[in-house]
């Protein structure tokens, strides 16, 4: 079957359910008619729901119920695979760019009050400028009550086109009355690659030198979206230029992205040799490789690095960490990754306004060796990415939670000035990460 056929399978039931016009080049006429049967199927469905169901539908909760159809079906395919409808396909858009026109906040919600809150203003950008703070309850947008909104209609009203302007009601810390503060949009770049610590005269900027002594720099990326390896080149290149001799590449929690952009971030520390090969039904075998020009940090024996990955490091960063590891270019340190071995692709649908992600291939270690966890796959076997010998960390869940909230913390800029960090009280050891710096030590020794 062509992949045009493919994706004509996933989108048929819904373009004739909205009564769309759509050409395609059939397949043959059995399998055509197994999938007239299966779309008559889903239409009849549709139809008795129409008629019998206990309450009438309306068009929204119609388009609903049928895009809840084909998810479902999707999930039970693959956990990876989905489709987006128009509002989520637009953030997909958004965040793989790296950039969207919005204040710079990022929010979590309050289990206990309900609430959403502002975990941080993002340095640099209108929000943290107009005094938004660490620990605001958003009540509302525009004067719109948001307590019965879902976080995507929140997300969607914040951001908009720069220069237009939002208007947030918000409670500060420890204070009883509400105040609005008006917010100017502007083009607001994620932060993937984040150093330890804020600059304290200059928040926007990372300190990414960990270990003076032995000039060990730190860094931390959250994702891998379109712009993180052309931002970590230009960091790599200014601290190889001011003599950093040791790097130790923090990709803990870090969920993956785009495969390209992993390919890239590998390929500036190896100068030869497969970073990942990728497989797929109706493809052929495609081998990623690394160039020779264009290596940082060498030679690799009076550079050494250090991976830090755990239990939430996945997809792009599996690729990362078992080329580098395969290679013998860098030592794992931490938890086993979470073993995602298979790669997405998404194919625009409904005049490009909606998407279906569709698991497509899977990916390969240099080594030949699977990374991906099936569903009835043991503790045993072989996926994922392990550590080195002696390189493993062990936690207790309490011990996980206390470094994460001691990590958010270090990361929260709490006033307007960005001179008032929050600091732990109590700071959390990171035992990977004193591993990881031990042992660039004694390489460097």
């Amino acid at each position: 079957m062509s992949r045009s056929t493919a994706i004509w399978l996933v989108s048929i039931p819904l373009v004739i359910l909205l009564g769309l016009a759509i050409s395609y080049s059939a397949p043959p006429t059995r399998e055509r008619d197994q999938h007239y049967e299966l779309v008559k199927l889903v239409v009849d469905v549709l139809s008795d729901v129409d008629q019998n169901f206990v309450r009438e539908l309306d068009p929204d909760a119609r388009r609903k119920l049928v895009e809840d159809m084909i998810n479902g079906g999707l999930e039970r395919l693959d956990q990876h695979s989905g489709f987006m409808n128009a509002q989520e396909f637009k953030q997909f858009e958004r965040k793989s760019r790296g950039s969207f026109g919005g204040i710079g906040i990022q929010v979590t919600l309050d289990r206990v009050t309900g609430n959403l809150v502002v975990t941080t203003p993002i340095a640099g950008t209108p929000a943290f400028a107009a005094g938004i703070l660490a620990g605001d309850q958003i009540l509302k947008i525009d004067g719109q009550a948001i307590d019965s909104f879902r976080n995507s209609q929140v997300i969607e009203l914040i951001q908009g086109d720069p220069g237009t302007s939002v208007t947030l009601t918000v409670l500060h810390p420890d204070e009883s009355k509400p105040v609005e503060i008006t917010v100017v949009r502007a083009v607001i770049e994620v932060e993937t690659v984040l150093g330890d610590r804020r600059k304290p005269d200059d928040p926007k900027e990372w300190e990414y030198i960990i270990d003076p002594q032995k000039k060990t720099a730190y860094i931390r990326l959250i994702e891998f979206d379109e712009p993180t390896a052309p931002k970590l080149k230009t960091i790599l290149e200014r601290l190889e230029a001011d003599g950093t001799r040791g790097i130790v590449l923090d990709l803990r929690g870090n969920p993956g992205g785009f495969l390209t952009s992993a390919v890239e971030v590998a390929d500036f520390f190896l100068t030869e040799g497969k970073i990942v090969s990728t497989r797929g039904r109706r493809q052929q075998e495609r081998v990623y490789t690394a160039k020779a020009g264009g290596t940082l940090f060498e030679p690799p024996d009076q550079h050494p690095i250090a991976v830090l990955i755990d239990r939430s490091s996945a997809s792009a960063s599996e690729i990362v960490a078992a080329a580098l590891q395969d290679h013998d270019r860098a030592v794992i340190v931490g938890e086993r990754s979470y073993g995602k071995g298979s790669v997405q692709n998404v194919f625009a649908m409904e005049s490009q306004t909606t998407a279906l992600k569709l698991t497509t291939q899977s990916y390969w270690r240099p080594s030949g060796r699977n990374i991906h966890r099936f569903p009835d796959s043991k503790e045993s076997d072989d996926w994922g990415v392990r550590p080195n010998s002696g390189f493993e960390i062990t936690q207790t869940d309490s011990e996980r939670i206390a470094f994460l909230n001691s990590r958010r913390r270090r990361d929260i800029l709490a006033g307007k000035n960005g001179h008032d960090t929050k600091e732990d009280a109590k700071p959390v050891v990171d035992k990977a990460l004193e591993k990881a710096l031990a042992y660039i030590r004694s390489k460097l020794d």
